[in-house]
C-alpha cells in the first residue's frame, strides 16, 4: 500500500487519504499541539498553504498529545482553536500517536525517512514536517525548530510543484 493511499480519518471524523486530501499532489504533514512553545508555526503553515496551495500543496496537520500533553482538547476544540487563533484553513486530521506502539500507520511509514542529518526514526516533538511527493513518497524531512519559514522547506516544496 503506498503512504498516499494510508486510511486517515479527518479531525471531524470522516474518512479519508493523503492521496484524497491532495488530489495526488504533494502534502506538507505536520504533527501538530495547541499548547506548545512551537505553535506559533501555525502562522508559517498557513502561509505555505496560501502561498504554495495555488500550485498544489496540501499542508496537513495531525494533532497529536504525546509530548508533555500539548494537545489535550477534543475535536471541537482543537478545530475552534487553530481556526480562531490563527486561521487554519488546511485539512486536520484525527488526534493520534506519532511514536511509540499506537503509532498511527501514517507515521509508522514516515518515520522510515531520515532527515537531512541522516537521523531515521521517532519524531522528536510537535511541529515536525514530512514533505511528501505526489507518488506518496517522503520527499523531505524538517526536524521541529525548523520553521515553515525555513529556506530549505521552500526549496524542497518548490522542487515537487
Amino acid at each position: 500500500m503506498s503512504l498516499s493511499d494510508i486510511p486517515l480519518r479527518t479531525l471531524a471524523d470522516a474518512p479519508t487519504t493523503l492521496r484524497e486530501l491532495t488530489g495526488g499532489k504533494p502534502a506538507l504533514v505536520v504533527n501538530v499541539a495547541s499548547r506548545c512553545g512551537l505553535t506559533p508555526q501555525y502562522t508559517g503553515l498557513v502561509e505555505l498553504q496560501r502561498q504554495y496551495g495555488p500550485r498544489g500543496l496540501t499542508v496537513i496537520g495531525m494533532p497529536c498529545n504525546q509530548f508533555a500533553g500539548q494537545e489535550p482538547g477534543s475535536a471541537e476544540e482543537i478545530q475552534q482553536f487553530c481556526a480562531a487563533t490563527y486561521g487554519v484553513d488546511f485539512p486536520l486530521l484525527e488526534k493520534a500517536d506519532v511514536n511509540g506502539p499506537g503509532r498511527h500507520p501514517l507515521y509508522t511509514e514516515l518515520t522510515q525517512t531520515p532527515d537531512d542529518g541522516g537521523e531515521a526514526g521517532d519524531v522528536q516533538w510537535n511541529f515536525e514536517k514530512f514533505l511528501v511527493d505526489g507518488e506518496g513518497r517522503v520527499a523531505g524531512r524538517f526536524r521541529p525548530r525548523t520553521t515553515p519559514e525555513d529556506p530549505a522547506i521552500a526549496a524542497a516544496i518548490e522542487k515537487l510543484l
